[in-house]
């Protein structure tokens, strides 16, 4: 048994990696904002907004690349697991910098730019956490904080970055100052606040668990003092952190045995829920589910408020809205619109559908050759084309492994070009294709 435990600590055991001197060196320097560090900010913000506002993943990805967000952040986990004040300082007040101009770039390019999306899903998922970004915030914090404090560097930081995703709410933070939206605002601002509290905390934990030695004063009452003030701050940062973590899962909770109960209960006797609407704004959730159909009997509802008490939802958490349905004497017409008031939800999601598929479309359309121009144009050029081959494929480079793009033309000549000419066949392919990557094969 004693054998299994020592082989179990040495698998997990992590202290032998740590090089703590240079990692609370490396975390101060990261802290800093000023001169270049401002201006990689300001522009990966703004390179993040580009990639929200055209809902472009892989721009927000490398986006949060760029970014150097982590610092303060981890800056304050240290400060309070070494008790040192000086360092918490200078941590908040970085923070706090970071975030103004953070908003302050992202507001300024909402605010100019031209663009506008009718859906902003990747600006909407920003606004609203949920409880695996609490998760992702706290691992992803670990493993920043373990990365950070091992002597061979690896990549898992970039990753980390990734992960967290400290920049996109930010960004749409600026979005809803330059839309004069609250709810924007103030749900991205959330969203980042939790990440950020996570992130600390993690850093605090694990900074304890690997004993960084404290800071020590020459005098004991001021360091006194100083253990009393970070113990202070080490509760404000795990209380809040333990809270919205509470309200994060309740709110999961609620929104998954909603989801739920509309599944399994989607059609009534003579009516269905064609529609609902959860809100979290106010201190109970709340869910609206609206009624198409013929109007409800008291007695169908209170079997309704029955089944969703077995959900865990209340009946003073439940409004039901009936503005689609008939009494059961009415005229036809009345059935008629309940129809159509069901149809057009999914109407509308059958022409999103089309939407994304029409673009999809043409995106492959403005990849497809003229192949038949190509080669008339060709042949004006050098007469002596006997046949042209174009196709679209990837260049494999074995190391490293990575495909480039690139189109292939193998062209059959009476007489081979010399190389001065084959050179001017390919610029002209290149502009005339509009791509830099252009490989042609001759052969007689």
């Amino acid at each position: 048994m004693s054998w299994i435990k020592e082989q179990f600590y040495a698998i997990v055991n992590i202290s032998d990696h740590i090089d703590i001197e240079s990692t609370t060196e490396n975390i101060k320097k990261s802290i800093v904002f000023r001169g270049i560090n401002v201006w990689i900010l300001a522009f990966a913000v703004i390179v993040a907004s580009v990639g929200l506002n055209v809902n472009s993943i892989p721009v927000i990805i490398g986006a949060m690349l760029i970014s150097p967000l982590m610092g303060p952040i981890m800056g304050t986990g240290l400060a309070v697991g070494i008790n040192d004040t000086l360092l918490l300082k200078r941590s908040l007040k970085n923070f706090a910098v970071m975030v103004v101009i953070s908003v302050a770039a992202s507001t300024t390019y909402f605010l100019i730019s031209p663009l506008a999306l009718a859906e902003p899903t990747e600006l909407l998922a920003r606004t609203r956490p949920t409880i695996y970004d609490v998760f992702i915030a706290f691992f992803g914090g670990m493993a920043g904080i373990i990365e950070s404090a091992r002597k061979d560097k690896g990549t898992v930081f970039a990753g980390v970055a990734i992960a967290t995703a400290l920049m996109p709410p930010l960004c749409t933070a600026g979005y809803g100052i330059a839309n004069g939206s609250f709810a924007y605002f103030g749900g991205a601002m959330y969203l980042f606040i939790i990440n950020s509290l996570f992130i600390a905390l993690a850093t605090f934990l694990i900074i304890r668990y690997l004993k960084f030695p404290f800071v020590h004063f020459a005098d004991p009452a001021k360091e006194r003092k100083v253990r009393r003030t970070i113990s202070l701050f080490a509760l404000i940062i795990i209380v809040p952190s333990i809270y919205s973590g509470f309200v994060v899962i309740r709110e999961n909770n609620f929104n998954q045995s909603a989801k739920k109960f509309i599944t399994e209960n989607k059609n009534l006797e003579n009516g269905y829920i064609y529609d609902h609407k959860i809100d979290h704004s106010k201190k109970i959730s709340s869910l609206e589910l609206s009624i198409a159909g013929e109007r409800l009997s008291e007695a169908r509802k209170e079997i309704m408020f029955e089944n969703l008490e077995k959900y865990g939802i209340s009946r003073n958490q439940v409004v039901i809205k009936e503005s689609a349905v008939y009494d059961g004497k009415s005229s036809d017409e009345a059935v008629l619109k309940s129809i159509f008031e069901r149809g057009d939800k999914e109407v509308a999601q059958r022409e999103e559908i089309i939407k994304t598929l029409s673009s999809r479309l043409d995106s492959i359309k403005s990849l497809e050759i003229p192949y038949e121009q190509i080669t008339k144009e060709i042949m004006a050029q050098h007469p002596g084309v006997v046949s042209l081959s174009l196709a679209r494929g990837s260049e494999i480079l074995i190391s490293p492994y990575a495909a480039k793009n690139q189109i292939i033309a193998v062209i059959k000549w009476s007489e081979p070009l010399n190389d001065t000419e084959l050179k001017k066949l390919q610029e002209w392919l290149s502009v005339r294709l509009n791509t830099p990557n252009i490989r042609i094969v001759q052969s007689r």
